[in-house]
């Protein structure tokens, strides 16, 4: 790439940059509606593949962002303990009370899973998008929905203290990236919503994973392989070196990790998980192979047309 070339992505993609890709509004981690449909395409697809049939007792999401309110839908779901791991503190009591109080009305109202025609972006589709009532039945709702239980997570909610939390339903754990912070073979399940991209140290992440979870537990994860607008093709951030992407991420603490999906496979199977659910978005307009930078030059034809993942696996 040429030094003005170069200059021109520089500009675009500065501290102050704004995305090529502007999603909507409603798909973040601030809209209930949002939090409900991720939380229960997890889940549904995870009961799609026997990885269980119950719902899951501890919980871990990576990365929840501005709120914890897939989460929140979790424990409302049933699950006993949630953690909640990220890299720097987006906590919000009031946002999340106003979360949590927005999602008891939609389970108790047994609403249908928002779609792809109002969340188009997040993944990963699903066959059906009605309530999934063959897995929280009434009964089960009955208990879950409970003043007693809902006032312990309310109370537990308002008692949290930002990085450490303590010992409630819910945790936030700051930072996470420290295999001791939770006890080995303690945890079910352990999902992100579009942040694995992001995890500088992927290989340490799924390591992790494997230590937290115990046996039969399991991952579940969508990952976005695209450039997240520092290109005009969804690949374009494989076009530039090793040396301009590092001056293009600036002192950014968290940015893409640019890893290929066939990447994250390898680790996961590397670090003893089986995969059992591999649902890849495929994308075709993206960069020429003849514009890859050399360190991008052995990337296989399924990578170049893949710009995003639902993966699911299990610990051996």
């Amino acid at each position: 790439m040429s030094v003005k070339s170069l200059l021109r992505v520089l500009g675009a993609v500065g501290e102050s940059y704004v995305p090529i890709f502007r999603p909507p509004r409603h798909e973040h981690t601030e809209s209930s509606r949002y939090c409900y449909s991720v939380w229960l395409r997890h889940l549904v697809m995870a009961y799609e593949k026997n990885l269980t049939q119950s719902i899951p007792g501890v919980v871990a999401e990576l990365g929840p962002g501005k709120s914890l309110g897939t989460l929140l839908a979790a424990l409302i779901s049933g699950a006993q303990t949630c953690y909640a791991f990220d890299v720097v503190q987006h906590f919000g009591k009031k946002r999340n009370q106003k979360i949590f109080d927005e999602l008891i009305e939609l389970f108790g109202r047994r609403e249908d899973i928002p779609d792809e025609d109002e969340l188009p972006r997040v993944k990963p589709f699903l066959k059906s998008y009605r309530f999934p009532s063959y897995i929280l039945t009434d009964e089960h709702l009955k208990e879950m929905l409970s003043k007693v239980r809902l006032n312990t997570i309310r109370n537990s909610l308002a008692c949290m203290r930002g990085a450490t939390g303590n010992n409630t339903p819910i945790s936030y754990r700051i930072p996470w990236d420290n295999s001791h912070v939770l006890a080995e073979s303690s945890v079910d399940m352990i999902y992100s919503q579009a942040v694995m991209e992001h995890v500088d140290d992927v290989r340490f992440a799924y390591e992790t994973m494997y230590r937290w979870l115990r046996n039969g537990g399991f991952v579940s994860h969508q990952i976005d392989f695209k450039c997240h607008g520092t290109a005009t093709e969804w690949s374009g951030h494989w076009s530039y070196s090793d040396r301009a992407w590092k001056l293009i991420r600036g002192s950014r603490r968290y940015f893409i990790n640019r890893l290929p999906h066939s990447a994250h496979i390898h680790l996961l199977e590397q670090n003893g998980f089986k995969v059992v659910s591999d649902i890849k978005v495929e994308e075709r307009r993206g960069v020429e192979r003849g514009r890859l930078a050399k360190e991008f030059r052995c990337l296989c034809d399924e990578d170049l047309k893949t710009s995003g993942a639902f993966i699911q696996a299990v610990k051996r």
